[in-house]
């Protein structure tokens, strides 16, 4: 009997909404929810708990739900929207230690600044060390991150995907940083290069696979040949524009200019951090262009103010590129 059904099907609902209320109650939201230094706190067992729970209820029922032949639409509908709370609601738990983690992750990322990427080749053309000091630590935290806390929930596809928006977004910071690194040495593009490499394994415990990254793991692969590319091969690289923005690629051009030829953050007497906010705060690619065109054009005056005769061999392929890119907006 379709009514039947249906008023069955609305008090599973009613039930399951219930139950979701129930264990929001027990979630906890303090500061040691979201602590991503030491051990599993008891904050962390009983949100990790509750999402398991949340989870084994979602399957049991999306089960049920689908093992029925002859369902009426409206009762499905009824008892789907209902589970799509707790899917809600999981993500909700889980969120303080995603931001966390993805905070770490950050913070880890901008300390390649600190390091010293202007060295030239030793005497065996290999670089001194063969990754970097942050990239160890982010090896490091991610695979702790994933065995001191996720590896407890057992929804595995949940957490995936989850993580996988957190791997995207560190490749997104790396490249980022990477691009700002002023002066890079030819033993520092080495190290960099390097630094690429195993960029891939310390995001691949976040991922099913790391190709499954899409656009990210695209734009990590296509960024490490531009290291040791000419000017000119830089700017005519296939993966300009589709796969790697051009205000990235100019920014990172800006490496090769001389002093006097301040990338935009310089010039506007910011830390990397705060450039870094500035990008997220502005993810369109005009206004990030429109920085960079305010830094070319300060450093036209520099030159003409200083009466010099010539501009430095790059400015004109960043100039072109930035047309280019302009136009390509139009």
């Amino acid at each position: 009997d379709a009514n039947l059904t249906l008023a069955v099907s609305k008090n599973v609902a009613k039930t399951i909404q219930l139950y979701g209320v129930k264990s929001e109650q027990l979630l906890c939201t303090q500061g040691d929810a979201s602590q991503v230094i030491g051990p599993l706190t008891e904050g962390q067992r009983r949100n990790v708990a509750v999402v398991n729970s949340l989870y084994k209820l979602h399957q049991s029922v999306t089960k049920v739900v689908s093992s029925q032949s002859a369902f009426p639409p409206a009762a499905e509908q009824t008892i789907t929207s209902a589970l799509k709370t707790i899917h809600v609601l999981m993500g909700n738990a889980v969120q303080p230690l995603l931001t966390s983690v993805g905070d770490a992750i950050e913070a880890i990322i901008i300390t390649m600044h600190q390091e010293d990427f202007s060295g030239s080749l030793t005497t065996s053309g290999k670089p001194d060390v063969p990754c970097s000091l942050y990239m160890k630590e982010l090896q490091g935290f991610i695979a702790r991150v994933m065995s001191d806390y996720f590896k407890h929930f057992e929804c595995l596809d949940f957490v995936f995907d989850n993580t996988e928006a957190i791997a995207q977004r560190a490749i997104e910071l790396f490249i980022r940083n990477a691009s700002l690194i002023r002066p890079l040495g030819e033993s520092g593009k080495m190290r960099l290069a390097a630094d690429f490499a195993q960029m891939e394994l310390a995001v691949g415990p976040f991922c099913r696979r790391v190709s499954d990254l899409g656009k990210s793991y695209r734009m990590l692969r296509s960024f490490r040949p531009l290291l040791f590319q000419t000017n000119e091969h830089v700017a005519s690289s296939p993966a300009l524009g589709d796969v790697i923005p051009f205000s990235t690629v100019i920014q990172f051009l800006f490496t090769r200019a001389p002093a006097e030829l301040k990338s935009p953050f310089q010039r506007a007497e910011w830390s990397h951090a705060r450039f870094s906010q500035w990008l997220d705060d502005h993810p369109s690619e005009k206004d990030r262009l429109l920085l960079i065109r305010g830094a070319l054009e300060a450093y036209v005056q520099s030159v003409r103010s200083r009466e010099g005769k010539e501009f430095a061999p790059v400015y004109p392929i960043m100039v072109q590129l930035l047309q280019k890119a302009m136009s390509a907006l139009q």
